[in-house]
């Protein structure tokens, strides 16, 4: 029990770290698609690991789990579940990985790990008991004494692999003062950026060219089959419509999913943050005046998220400074104190954190509690309603699954009034195109274009329900006429021309500022000349990017032109404004800041390395293996 009991506690770290982790987007690893093999004998499950099979359920648990912090919809919830997904496959390979070379996590090492992040499973030696242990497992994780111990374990257990794999690596005094350089040596400079898109207006082109154009690659016009149909729609949101709901079916499933509804202490912030990570003394002093003067600023109105886009240099400036809720122990211990101390609309003084200063602005504050069924009545109904709707819908999806077997070439017409539809009609689409009225529907597509005429189909299952269809028109796929792919050809070549104007013109600009006025060789041109901040080569620039694209600003002399360069969407000519070197005096004060960071960012690309090698080694072994549809059908959710 005690060994299980500590095998969950890690995965609970790792689970809510892993959680948490998930929702810093902290363990993003990217699937390599395997074959499916014994997978289709389970028609849930999305990967098979040495014969351990991961389902839709296991995920979907963990996603409840999720929600229960609060609410995922949409790409982010798709983004949770992939990421669950990996980390799953991960723990598994590595289970297959131990028992390979022998490495095992011990019961005293459970039992250490579980005294750590559940002291209240003990009062002082003595364990207090299963019914109290499984009572403090659930109130703080929300699982099963079994799934916690288990988690446990299987952190532990990548622990045992992570400083296996990177226990040997060090960092050298030369590889900090190289990253101290990098970090601490800043240019300044003014640039003109050159958009394709922003001079595509300024290119005409003439039905002489568009022939010669069409006619030199026409190889690449090639029209697409495409096909119409003619079909009948089970369609959900009608049957949503028409099912009711009792109210002792809505209080079933609330008290059913009460955990849903509980509501932590949190608060909705925004924030201003001034960073004074590996920066000198000195340096902090400025960073503080400038902070300072904002915190004034906001408190004499001036809008904070307009504050908060100019000045902050957190990834939520554009935003506005939004964090949204958050709950206690989610932030560091100064921010969080700040946060919930604050009432609604108040801004803080400047709060100092390992990050750097920052002032928060408080939206809006919920107290603990837990919503009435009144207030979540809204949020039931429909959830019930699309599962009868769904009860139903399957049921006459079976009807007309044999109605169809009994005679696949009878009329649609016959079998919408035989079930009270009405046909309807698809125009003609290519592959991939979306079906009309019905949206994207791959599914249906795909059956479509490998449908015989004159034969009516399946049920096939889409967003919106059933479809059943006939093909009513093939046109077969063959080389393009202009009149057909005019629009395409003109937005062709008009867009490799407006590329080479914005080549020529960034040419014709960096030749004439060489030695001239840069900023008056911008107006004489009508091009917009932007100045940059000082920056690092970790830093970025406003419209450029990533200062590493253009890092011949660091190596140019103060005053010198640039070349054109090419980001590969637009092009940049830039002008050195100024260069600060780095300061040899700083290197002490930031050798072990940086030491520490390029360590672990030495350690992590190690155990990055391994872990794809481990995943790609099983998969060529046979012992990995993915099921693509369910894989993709999970992490398209809406």
């Amino acid at each position: 029990m005690l060994k299980t009991f500590q095998k969950r506690d890690v995965l609970v770290r790792i689970f809510l770290g892993f959680v948490v982790g998930i929702i810093g987007l902290m363990m993003v690893i990217t699937l390599v698609p395997g074959p499916v093999g014994s997978l289709s004998d389970n028609p849930s499950a999305i990967a098979d690991v040495g014969g351990r099979q991961i389902s839709v359920d296991d995920v979907q648990r963990r996603l409840a789990r999720l929600e229960r912090l609060q609410p995922i919809t949409g790409p982010v919830r798709a983004l949770y579940a992939r990421q669950i997904v990996d980390q799953l496959v991960f723990t598994h390979l590595l289970e297959l990985e131990a028992k390979r070379l022998g490495v095992r996590v011990t019961d005293e090492e459970r039992a250490e790990r579980i005294r750590l992040y559940l002291p209240t499973a003990f009062e002082g030696d003595r364990f207090v008991g299963m019914e109290r242990y499984s009572s403090e497992v659930e109130l703080r994780f929300g699982m099963s004494v079994s799934e916690f111990e288990e988690n446990v374990s299987q952190a532990l257990l990548e622990e045992k692999f992570r400083r296996l794999v990177t226990d040997g690596i060090s960092v050298s005094p030369q590889e900090i003062e190289e990253e101290f350089v990098r970090r601490n040596e800043k240019v300044k400079i003014d640039y003109v950026v050159l958009k394709p898109e922003e001079l595509q207006a300024q290119v005409s082109v003439s039905d002489a060219e568009l022939a010669s154009y069409f006619e030199k690659n026409n190889s690449r016009y090639t029209v697409p089959e495409r096909r119409s149909a003619r079909y009948i729609l089970l369609d959900l949101g009608e049957l949503r419509q028409g099912v009711q709901v009792s109210d002792a079916e809505l209080r079933a499933y609330y008290n059913e999913h009460i955990d849903r509804y509980r509501i932590r202490n949190r608060v909705h912030v925004s924030h201003i943050l001034f960073k004074t990570i590996g920066r000198t003394d000195a340096e902090i002093e400025e960073i503080h005046k400038k902070a300072e003067d904002v915190l004034n600023k906001a408190r004499r109105g001036t809008k904070f998220e307009d504050l908060a886009r100019q000045y902050s240099e957190d990834t939520t400036k554009d935003a506005g400074g939004d964090l949204g809720w958050i709950l206690e122990g989610q932030t560091v211990p100064e921010f969080e104190k700040t946060a919930f101390s604050l009432p609604k609309g108040a801004i803080s003084d400047l709060v100092k954190t390992q990050y750097g200063f920052h002032i928060i602005k408080v939206l809006d504050r919920e107290t603990a509690r837990t919503k009435t069924l009144d207030e979540v009545r809204g949020e039931i109904q429909p959830i019930l309603a699309t599962e009868k709707a769904e009860r139903v819908a399957n049921e006459e999806a079976s009807k007309l699954s044999a109605a169809v077997l009994q005679s696949s070439r009878r009329p649609i017409e016959e079998l919408a009034r035989q079930f009270n539809l009405q046909v309807r009609e698809l125009p003609l689409i290519s592959q991939g195109e979306p079906a009309g009225e019905l949206g994207p529907a791959p599914e249906f597509v795909e059956m479509l274009f490998r449908a015989q005429p004159n034969q009516l189909s399946g049920p096939v299952r889409i967003d919106r329900g059933h479809v059943v269809f006939t093909v009513k028109e093939i046109q077969p796929a063959h080389p393009g006429r202009l009149a057909e792919v005019r629009s395409r050809v003109v937005d062709d070549l008009r867009g490799e021309r407006s590329v080479e104007l914005a080549r020529t013109r960034a040419e014709e600009f960096a030749r004439r500022a060489q030695g001239a006025n840069f900023a008056q060789t911008a107006k004489a041109m009508r091009l917009e000349m932007r100045t940059s901040e000082l920056f690092p080569r970790t830093g970025s620039v406003p419209d450029v990017g990533a200062a590493r694209q253009i890092a011949t600003s660091f190596t140019l002399p103060v005053g010198s032109v640039s070349k054109p360069v090419f980001l590969g969407a637009r092009w940049v000519v830039f002008r050195v404004a100024a260069h600060e070197q780095a300061k040899p005096e700083d290197l002490v004060a930031q050798s072990k800041t940086i030491a520490s960071a390029l360590l672990s960012q030495k350690k992590q690309l190690a155990y990055d390395a391994f872990r794809t090698a481990l995943e790609q080694r099983m998969q060529r072994e046979g012992k990995l293996q993915f099921n693509e549809q369910n894989l993709r059908r999970l992490t398209n959710i809406s």
